[in-house]
């Protein structure tokens, strides 16, 4: 029993070790997507709370902890409150499988890559249920547009990552990290590491992909009827789900944990720095792209998706497949 109780208290303190910062960048990460908007349109972003506006996130949080949450009258109660919890949870449980090193992973699973898509396609779940739940035409139509775009850009993901499968020849996301010691998958599956940052980008509804709650036509969209906190956890989860697939793209294009060139110093910093760092300059696209490209009309994001993205990642897994099969370079695992 004594065992049992070590092991459960050990579980327990590797899940707060991985939760407790993801929760404390997905707070900062805002700051920084504030800044480089300021900086791009030359204004100065948050300045005013604490030194450089570092304790902005944290006031806009106690603003939401004390708004009122206020619940339509014909909502669905039960779903209306379940779904921004929903949102929430998912983005967190897939931080499971995101190796920050070699030894240190909460789940080092063999299947992590199914994991991770399988977790974050439940994602699109949390939106419907507040659309749909809220019983109100502009959220309804939000969580349309949100289920009918999540499902577009997934199906181009899968085939991206269908190409670095077959390099690695592992689900294993550990094992596709050492497999990218000579030379990341970014260099020679250049193509597919932009068509996964651009889908990521329609995937998490960023800009120019962000017509689920185009405020122009939808007020809000799926968020409409959402107030305090419960509004808060949609926006927090968001943010979970950009720092997760940063981290993703880190993992499969960048390397991972390992530094660019195996040589003193580089090889002397920390392996979780290195990652920390790349899923930095992801988000740092990411936010370079809300803040220098205008949005989409959705039938561009559609067109981009299902006649653009899908045949051409297609085309890309029959390359990469002949090339590793005609110079002899698939994996001894496939």
């Amino acid at each position: 029993m004594k065992d049992y109780i070590s092991f459960l208290i050990y579980d327990l303190l590797k899940i707060l070790a991985i939760l407790v910062p993801v929760l404390i960048a997905v707070s900062m990460i805002v700051w920084v997507d504030r800044r480089v908007w300021g900086a791009v349109q030359l204004r100065k972003g948050p300045n005013v709370v604490g030194p450089f506006g570092l304790l902005q996130t944290i006031a806009d949080a106690l603003k939401y902890i004390f708004k009122e949450i206020i619940i339509p009258v014909r909502a669905n109660k039960v779903i209306f409150i379940l779904a921004p919890v929903v949102t929430m949870s998912l983005a967190l449980v897939a931080w499971a499988v995101i190796p920050f090193s070699e030894k240190l992973v909460l789940a080092d699973i063999n299947v992590g890559v199914l994991y991770i898509f399988a977790v974050s396609s439940l994602g699109v779940y949390g939106i419907i249920m507040a659309g749909w739940s809220s019983n109100s035409k502009y959220p309804f139509l939000g969580a349309l547009r949100s289920a009918a775009q999540m499902v577009s850009y997934e199906v181009s993901i899968g085939f991206v990552i269908i190409n670095v499968l077959l390099c690695a020849g592992s689900l294993n996301l550990v094992t596709i990290v050492n497999a990218q010691k000579h030379v990341w998958y970014a260099i020679p599956l250049l193509p597919m590491f932009v068509v996964y940052f651009i889908s990521a980008l329609a995937e998490t509804n960023r800009p120019p992909f962000d017509l689920p709650e185009a405020e122009a036509e939808l007020v809000a969209g799926y968020q409409t009827e959402y107030s305090g906190m419960m509004y808060a956890l949609f926006w927090l989860g968001e943010y979970a789900n950009i720092l997760l697939l940063c981290g993703l793209g880190s993992v499969l294009f960048l390397g991972g944990w390992l530094p660019p060139f195996d040589v003193y110093p580089l090889n002397a910093v920390p392996a979780p720095i290195w990652l920390i760092l790349k899923i930095l300059f992801l988000f740092f696209l990411f936010a370079m792209v809300k803040a220098i490209v205008p949005r989409y009309r959705y039938d561009q994001l559609m067109r981009l998706g299902w006649k653009v993205f899908l045949p051409f990642s297609l085309f890309w897994v029959i390359l990469t497949s002949a090339f590793l099969y005609f110079f002899n370079l698939l994996p001894n695992t496939l």
